[in-house]
């Protein structure tokens, strides 16, 4: 007998509880030999679970909620405790690692998108845990336009690991101060997908930026200092250790005016095309990957259209 289907609205239940999500992508791993696949989709959650040792979030690693391998990639629950220490250190320490094994591969480069949400989630220890409205829109930032257009453009021998946040988890744990990672470091982005109904303010963060990113004034991370304590587990009297502070961001004064795709200074090398629906911005914008960090008024669509 099929289980019967819950009724939205007919009554009221218990919200399941919240988790965060990490999920990420291999780019150009449809364009690999097939003999390939299978190795590099062992070895990308390796270089994640390697990742959170170096960040000293062993205990994430050991708890993760109804992980899965994507083939291309990974995606796992976690409790949202963990939330600032995979901000940070966690995604410097990837790129870390990343950029580690891609100086000394002679197989194909591993370059990664993350992205990070949070949201209520069956956690039960029943089949169809994880499932829900927050794991799709996990998915769909991963592979939304203005990450796959960052890390295109970007150097491979130099950029490793583009992340999007979702507004929830960069308001909640970025605006609210409780991890290392620095506001300043994350632009605004519309995040949409092609060929989906997918539309969601969104947050690029670029641990090591290249190229027309460094152009544009993106700033890169530092080390912390090397006297600064280490950052602590979630429960711990101390604060997780915060990077040396931001640089100031550099901007030449050009404007530059996007759809959902990239906005970048200078020369890109390759193929890189982009199209979006007509955005306009007006005020003292600052114009990077798929978006803006806006200050002033905002109009977004075309005649009529308002956002």
């Amino acid at each position: 007998m099929s289980a019967s289907l819950p009724a939205p609205y007919a009554a009221s239940r218990p919200l399941p509880p919240y988790r965060a999500l990490f999920a990420v992508d291999a780019k150009d791993f449809t364009g690999l030999p097939a003999v390939q696949h299978g190795p590099v989709s062992r070895l990308i959650p390796e270089l994640v679970d390697q990742a959170l040792e170096k960040a000293d979030l062993g205990d994430l690693r050991d708890a993760k909620r109804f992980p899965a391998n994507t083939g291309d990639g990974v995606v796992f629950g976690f409790d949202p405790a963990f939330l600032s220490f995979v901000l940070w250190p966690f995604l410097h320490v990837l790129d870390g690692v990343l950029g580690a094994y891609n100086q000394q591969c002679v197989g194909p480069r591993i370059r990664l998108r993350a992205s990070v949400h949070v949201g209520p989630l069956p956690d039960s220890g029943e089949p169809g845990d994880g499932n829900g409205t927050p794991r799709n829109d996990t998915h769909r930032l991963l592979d939304s336009r203005p990450v796959k257009a960052i890390l295109a453009a970007a150097s491979e021998q130099v950029t490793h690991l583009a992340v999007i946040l979702s507004d929830r988890v960069h308001e909640d744990v970025v605006l609210g101060g409780y991890t290392g990672l620095h506001p300043d470091r994350c632009v605004e982005v519309p995040a949409t997908v092609e060929g989906k109904n997918f539309a969601q303010r969104a947050w690029l963060y670029v641990p090591s930026p290249s190229g027309n990113l460094v152009r544009a004034g993106v700033p890169a991370d530092h080390e912390p200092a090397q006297d600064a304590p280490p950052h602590e587990a979630p429960g711990g009297p101390g604060q997780a250790a915060a990077p040396q502070g931001p640089p100031q961001p550099r901007y030449s004064g050009n404007t530059q005016h996007v759809g959902e795709g990239a906005a970048l200074m200078g020369d890109v090398g390759g193929d890189f095309t982009y199209t979006g629906r007509s955005t306009s911005y007006h005020g003292a914008n600052q114009h990077w990957g798929g978006g803006d960090n806006v200050s002033g008024d905002k109009r977004v669509g075309g005649p009529g259209e308002q956002g």
